[in-house]
C-alpha cells in the first residue's frame, strides 16, 4: 500500500487541550454529581478464597438514609449475566480456554480479596460506607492460592470446578520439532529463568461511574472513565444486563490515564446501571486509592524458562520459552491473548530467528483478575529474549553490540516474517542501532565505569532491541463535518486518556481542509452520537482514527464539490481541490471550504477503517547505571534510545508518549510489585507499600527519530504509545546484569530493587 504525505504532519504543535485542562476546565467522570444522585459502597471480600454461607443485610438495609442494599440473591434474580472475554486461546487439541462464569456478584463463593460480596446505596457516602460495615456476612474461609506455578501442582486449591487443576489453557505456538532440532546442532545455548513480577496501572485517576435514569425515555445514560465506550456498551447491554442496546447510553468525558485496565467493563459499572434503573434515580459511586489496587486488573506476572541457540559464528538458531502465566481469578476481558499472542508477537525481536517455540501454561489463582497494562504481554517477552542476547554474549565472549548486529533483520528482507508467523511490516534496523550507540555516547562508557570504579560504585551499561506489534479492533466509522461557520467538528470512536488526540486527530484532519488545527473539535466517548469504535488499545489509535478521519474529510470535500461548481459557475467535473479551496481549473476562480459550507448549511463525510490495525515500531534503548554496593541501590543515570515510529504526526507528542512510557517501563524494572502473601492478603494496597517512580528516580531523556514509513496504513505511520515500556526493562535489566558482572553476579529478577541487589551482592 502506498501512503499519503499529508501536508502540514510532522510539526510540533502544543498540545490544543492543555489550556482547557491546565485552567480547571477537565471534566472527569468524578466531578459528575447530578442533583439527588445517590452514592454506592461495595462490601468486598477481606479473604482470598472462602464460601459465602449467608449474607444478613437487615440491619443495614434499616438504618436512616440507606436506600438499597443488593446482593447475589437480587442480582441473580434480575437474570445479571458473565462478562465475556472478547478474544480466545486454544490447547493443541484445539479446546478453547476455560472461563468460568464472572457474574457481577458471584454467589456462593468468593476467590479473591476485594471481590464484591454486596452493594449498598445510601444518601451520601459515608451512610453508605456505615451501612456496609453493618453487612453481616458468614465466611468459610478456604485454602488460597497465588502462584501460578503452584497452583497447577496437583492437590492445589481448585477455584472453579470447571476448571480442572486450575488450568486456564495449555497454550503452545511455533514449531517445537523444528527448535528441538535446531538446538540439537547448536554450538551454544544460553538460558535464563527469569519471574516478571506483578504490577498496577496506577493512574492518576481511579475509576468511577454515574448510572442516571431518564424516566421518560426508559433509559440509563452510564458515565464512567474509558478506553473505548462501545466495548463496554455492548457487553453491559448483551452479555451482563442483558438489555436492549436502547436502554443504555455510555459516555465517557476526559480520563486521567488507562494504560489498559479501563478498556474491561468492570461489575461496577453494570451495578450502579443496575440499580439506577431499579431505584428510578442517579447512582453515583468513586473508586478508592486501595479499590484500585485490590479490584482493578493487575498485569505481568509470569514466570518463564528460556533459551537461546546460537552457531558456532554466533547467528540465531532458535529460540524457546516455557511459561507458566498468573491469569488471577477469573479470565478478564483480551487476557486470553496477552501473556501469549502478546508474547509470540516480540518474541524474535529484531532478529531473524528461524525457529521458535512457546509451551505456556495459563493458571487460576485466588488473587486480582490478570489482564493488559501498557505493553500487554511484550515487556516481560523482551526481558527474556534481550537478557538472553547479553548472556550469550558474555558466555561466548562476542561484544553484546556486535552480536546484536550480526542477527539483526537487514532492511532489504521486509516484509519479515517471523518463524512464529508475524509479518514485520518495514525498519531499518542496522541504522537504529548505529542511532542508539550516537546518542549513548557509547565510546564514553568505559571512561564513565573508571571514574564510578574510582568512588567504590558499580556501573554497567545494557541495550534493549525492541519492538511493538500493534492491535487492537478496527471497527471504526468516523463522521467529519464542516460546519456552516467553517468549523470542523469529527466524531471517533477511539478514546483518549491523555495521549494528545484532539490535537494529533486535529493536525490530520487540518493537514486534509488546509484549516488551522483550532478550527477542528474531536468529539469522543458517546456510544450514542458515535456510529462505533473500538476504542483506544494497542497503541493503534492514530493509525484507526487518522487514516478513518483522512477518508471521511475526503468524503466531505466531495460532497462540496456539486455546491463549489455551482457557486463558480462551472461544470463540477472541472472543480479541483487545492489548498483547502475548490477552483476552476487553469483559472484563479475559487471558493474557500467555509464559504461551501456556509452555502449548503454544512458539509459530512464519513468512513470506516479500511486498512489493517498491524504495524510494528522499533526501537533500541541504551542505558546505564550505577549501583552502590554498600546499599544496593541502583541509579539509573542515562537513558537514549533509537525509534521507528513510521511517518511522525506531532514530534511532541511522539517525546511525551515515549517520556510516559520509559517512565512506566522503569518503575517496573526499579520498584514496582504488586505482591501477595501466602494467604492471598494483598501486601501492596496503597501507595505507601507499592512504589512508583518519580521525577528524581529518572534521569534526562534522549532520543533520536530513525523513521521507515509502514506500508500497512494510508498514513505510513506505527502506533507508538507502548513501544518504550516494551523496551527500558530489558534495557535496565542488562544495564544491572553488565554491572554486577565485576562482583560474579549473572543477573537479578526485576524489580532490582535495593534489598534484591544488596543480598544479590551477599550471595
Amino acid at each position: 500500500m502506498a501512503y499519503d504525505t499529508l501536508p502540514g504532519l510532522g510539526q510540533p504543535l502544543r498540545r490544543l487541550e492543555d489550556p482547557r485542562l491546565l485552567t480547571g476546565g477537565g471534566r472527569f467522570a468524578a466531578n459528575l454529581a447530578p442533583p439527588g444522585a445517590l452514592h454506592a459502597v461495595f462490601l468486598r471480600s477481606p479473604h482470598a478464597h472462602a464460601r459465602v454461607l449467608r449474607v444478613d443485610a437487615a440491619a443495614a438495609r434499616a438504618m436512616p438514609g440507606v436506600t438499597a442494599v443488593l446482593t447475589a440473591e437480587d442480582t441473580l434474580a434480575a437474570g445479571l449475566g458473565h462478562n465475556p472475554a472478547v478474544t480466545e486461546i486454544r490447547d493443541a487439541a484445539g479446546r478453547r480456554h476455560a472461563e468460568p462464569p464472572r457474574l457481577p456478584i458471584n454467589p456462593g463463593r468468593v476467590r479473591h480479596v476485594g471481590e464484591i460480596v454486596a452493594m449498598v446505596v445510601a444518601e451520601t457516602p459515608h451512610l453508605a460506607r456505615d451501612a456496609a460495615e453493618a453487612i453481616g456476612v458468614d465466611y468459610d474461609p478456604l485454602p488460597a492460592v497465588v502462584d501460578g506455578a503452584a497452583a497447577l501442582l496437583p492437590g492445589a486449591p481448585l477455584l472453579h470446578d470447571g476448571a480442572p487443576g486450575n488450568l486456564v489453557c495449555d497454550w503452545h505456538r511455533g514449531d517445537a520439532a523444528a527448535v528441538e532440532a535446531a538446538f540439537a546442532r547448536a554450538a551454544h545455548v544460553a538460558r535464563l529463568r527469569h519471574r516478571s513480577a506483578r504490577i498496577l496501572a496506577g493512574y492518576m485517576e481511579t475509576r468511577a461511574a454515574t448510572a442516571e435514569w431518564d424516566a421518560a425515555a426508559r433509559r440509563v445514560t452510564l458515565t464512567t472513565p474509558s478506553q473505548g465506550v462501545h466495548l463496554l456498551h455492548r457487553i453491559l447491554c448483551d452479555d451482563v444486563l442483558r438489555w436492549p442496546r436502547g436502554r443504555l447510553r455510555v459516555v465517557t468525558g476526559d480520563v486521567g490515564g488507562g494504560f489498559g485496565p479501563k478498556l474491561p467493563p468492570y461489575p461496577e459499572q453494570a451495578l450502579v446501571c443496575f440499580a439506577a434503573e431499579r431505584l428510578g434515580c442517579a447512582v453515583r459511586w468513586v473508586q478508592d486509592r486501595a479499590e484500585h489496587h485490590l479490584a482493578d486488573t493487575h498485569a505481568r506476572d509470569l514466570v518463564a524458562d528460556a533459551a537461546l541457540a546460537l552457531d558456532a559464528d554466533g547467528r540465531f538458531l532458535a529460540i524457546r520459552v516455557e511459561a507458566v502465566a498468573n491469569f488471577g481469578a477469573f479470565v478478564s476481558t483480551v487476557n486470553p491473548s496477552i501473556p501469549t499472542g502478546g508474547m509470540a508477537k516480540v518474541l524474535s525481536g529484531l532478529y531473524a530467528i528461524p525457529a521458535a517455540h512457546i509451551a505456556m501454561r495459563c493458571a487460576f489463582t485466588n488473587t486480582a483478575p490478570v489482564d493488559a497494562v501498557r505493553g500487554a504481554g511484550k515487556p516481560e517477552a523482551l526481558v527474556l529474549l534481550e537478557r538472553l542476547v547479553d548472556a550469550a554474549a558474555r558466555e561466548t565472549g562476542r561484544d553484546p553490540v556486535a552480536l546484536r548486529r550480526l542477527n539483526l533483520v537487514p532492511r532489504d528482507a521486509f516484509p519479515h516474517r517471523t518463524a512464529l508467523g508475524y509479518r514485520y511490516d518495514s525498519g531499518d534496523y542496522g541504522a537504529l542501532l548505529d542511532a542508539a550507540q550516537e546518542m549513548s555516547d557509547a565510546p564514553g562508557f568505559a571512561a564513565r565505569r573508571a571514574a564510578s570504579a574510582a568512588k567504590g560504585l558499580l556501573r554497567g551499561r545494557g541495550l534493549a532491541c525492541h519492538l511493538h506489534g500493534s492491535g487492537g479492533w478496527g471497527t471504526e466509522t468516523s463522521v467529519v463535518e464542516v460546519l456552516p461557520d467553517g468549523g470542523i467538528a469529527a466524531r471517533t470512536g477511539t478514546q483518549s486518556q491523555g495521549q494528545g488526540h484532539a490535537t494529533a486527530y486535529a493536525q490530520v484532519l487540518a493537514a486534509s481542509f488546509g484549516v488551522d488545527p483550532a478550527r477542528v473539535r474531536i468529539i469522543q466517548g458517546d456510544s450514542e452520537s458515535i456510529p462505533r469504535g473500538g476504542g483506544t488499545g494497542g497503541s493503534s489509535s492514530t493509525i484507526v482514527s487518522g487514516t478513518t478521519l483522512t477518508l471521511a474529510a475526503r468524503a466531505a470535500i466531495e460532497q462540496g464539490r456539486e455546491a463549489a461548481a455551482e457557486m463558480l459557475e462551472a461544470a463540477a467535473a472541472d472543480i479541483e481541490w487545492r489548498d483547502g479551496r475548490y477552483e476552476v481549473a487553469g483559472t484563479d476562480r475559487r471558493v474557500t471550504l467555509a464559504e461551501v459550507a456556509a452555502q449548503r448549511g454544512g458539509l459530512e463525510g464519513r468512513a470506516d477503517f479500511a486498512d489493517t490495525v498491524e504495524t510494528w515500531p522499533a526501537g533500541i534503548a541504551a542505558c546505564e547505571v550505577v549501583i552502590d554496593p554498600e546499599s544496593g541501590a541502583v541509579t539509573l543515570d542515562r537513558f537514549a534510545a533509537a525509534v521507528d515510529a513510521g511517518v511522525v504526526v506531532n514530534p511532541l507528542l511522539l517525546a511525551g508518549q515515549l517520556h510516559g512510557g520509559w517512565a512506566a517501563g522503569i518503575g517496573q524494572a526499579l520498584m514496582e510489585e504488586a505482591r501477595y502473601d501466602a494467604d492471598g492478603q494483598l501486601l501492596s494496597a496503597t501507595l505507601m507499600d507499592y512504589a512508583m517512580p518519580r521525577a528524581a528516580d529518572l534521569p534526562g531523556f534522549a532520543h533520536s527519530s530513525v523513521p521507515v514509513p509502514s506500508p500497512n496504513n494510508a498514513l505510513g505511520i506505527k502506533g507508538v504509545g507502548e513501544l518504550p515500556t516494551n523496551g527500558a526493562p530489558a534495557a535496565l535489566a542488562n544495564a544491572v546484569a553488565d554491572a554486577l558482572a565485576a562482583r560474579g553476579i549473572a543477573g537479578v529478577d526485576l524489580p532490582v530493587t535495593p534489598e534484591r541487589v544488596w543480598r544479590a551482592l551477599r550471595g
